[in-house]
Order: structure tokens, then sequence, then C-alpha cells
């Protein structure tokens, strides 16, 4: 079971390729290199739309500059964007720009990266996260902002509350899990925020290591655990 794999995202081949050898020797890895393959790079989320699934909103660029920042805010109709690494995690190499903020000229993102509108909802109502075991719904958080920022990660001040979703949301969240191109996972987590509309969009499917927010939960470890042993040889 991946634990702790924190910097997978700057040595993203190496991370793959030692997953990959230690399922060769027959160790059944959680979830599996093949999974991890595909949630590493965020582009996923073109396929998870492409199943149905809503996503925010997204460019996709080699690099980005000043110019880059400002088309994206002319295409999305927006005063201010997100722009995150393509291969990222914990908002780690994110910046956000409003038309009266924009970067220096000589400013690059130095990497493939999204743009997508800011959404004001993440600072007023916060962002959903939804965790699955085995398929199955096991509990949800809300995550907050802290002040003067608008990343809800608890590096930059962020903080969670227990969130019990209605039959609406979490209909929007399984349509997500629904749309992912593999069998049931030991563990997924599906993070949401609302768009303009009052649609719930995926802003990130986490299955590769990602915090499962223990504290917001009941029963998570016998769900965990029955789940693994359900994936061992011979379990049940």
């Amino acid at each position: 079971m991946l634990g702790t794999a924190w910097d997978y995202q700057d040595y993203p081949d190496e991370f793959i390729a030692k997953l990959a050898a230690i399922e060769e020797r027959g160790v059944t890895v959680c979830n599996p290199p093949a999974v991890v393959r595909w949630n590493a790079d965020k582009r996923y989320l073109d396929e998870l739309a492409q199943q149905g699934a809503a996503i925010v909103p997204t460019l996709w660029r080699r690099d980005l500059g000043r110019a880059g920042v400002q088309d994206a805010m002319t295409h999305f109709a927006a005063d201010r964007v997100v722009v995150k690494r393509q291969v990222g995690a914990g908002g780690i190499g994110q910046h956000s720009f409003a038309r009266d903020s924009l970067p220096d000229d000589s400013w690059t993102m130095g990497c493939p990266c999204m743009v997508q509108p800011f959404l004001p909802s993440v600072v007023e109502e916060g962002e959903f996260t939804y965790v699955f075991i085995d398929g199955a719904f096991s509990h949800g958080v809300c995550k907050r902002a802290g002040p003067d920022d608008y990343r809800i990660q608890s590096l930059y001040g962020g903080y969670e509350t227990p969130y019990t979703p209605d039959a609406r949301d979490l209909a929007a969240a399984q349509a997500v899990v629904a749309a992912l191109p593999f069998e049931p996972l030991l563990y997924a987590r599906i993070d949401m925020v609302r768009l303009p509309s009052g649609t719930l969009a995926v802003m990130e499917a986490e299955l590769i290591e990602p915090y499962l927010y223990p504290e917001q939960a009941d029963n998570l470890g016998e769900l965990v655990a029955r789940a693994v042993r359900a994936r061992l040889p011979g379990g049940s």
C-alpha cells in the first residue's frame, strides 16, 4: 500500500518504474502501477470528461508566460485564473493571477501546466472531498482556505471539517468514480468544487497515495483492512 510518496511528482518515471518492479516480483501494489501512471498526469481529467464527468474548465499548455495568462483570462471571460503543474501535488508550484496582478514579462511556468478559471466557491464554500474504499463511499470532508489565501491545503493555512453530502452531491462524486477506467480501487479520493452553475465538478481524482482524512471517519481503518485482505492471495 502506497504511502508518503510525497515527492513522486518530481520523479514520476522513476517512481512508476519502481512500483512496476515491485509488482513484477509478485507483490500486490495498491493502487496498482497502471493506475499511478494514469493518475500522475492531470490530463486524465479530459478522459473523465469524455466519460461524462463534470470537470473544471481547463486549458492545457506545454509552458505558460504572461501573454498566455492573459489569453486564458480572455478564453474563460474571467478576471482571475489559477495555473498548476500537470504533474504536481499539494498545491506546490501553483499560481493565481488576476488582471491587476499579472506575472512579470519574464515569468514562465517552466513545465507543462494547466490553466483554470478561479472559482469563488473555493473560498466561499470550500472544496469537497469524497473518500471511497473499494468503490463504496466512506466519508466526506469539507476543506476550507485559511485567511488571505485561496488554497485549502494545511501547508497554506487550510483546514478540514466533517461533511455529510446530500444525495445529489454524493451522486456527482459517485459518477466520477464510475467514470474511472479501472475496477474498484482500494482507495479513491474525489475532490470537487462547485461551478457557478451549481454543478459539482471534479477538481482532482486522487488515486496515488492520497491522505484519506481518518480523523473525519468512523471506521476507515476497518474498511481499508477488509479491502486489503480481499486483495491478498486467498483473501476474502
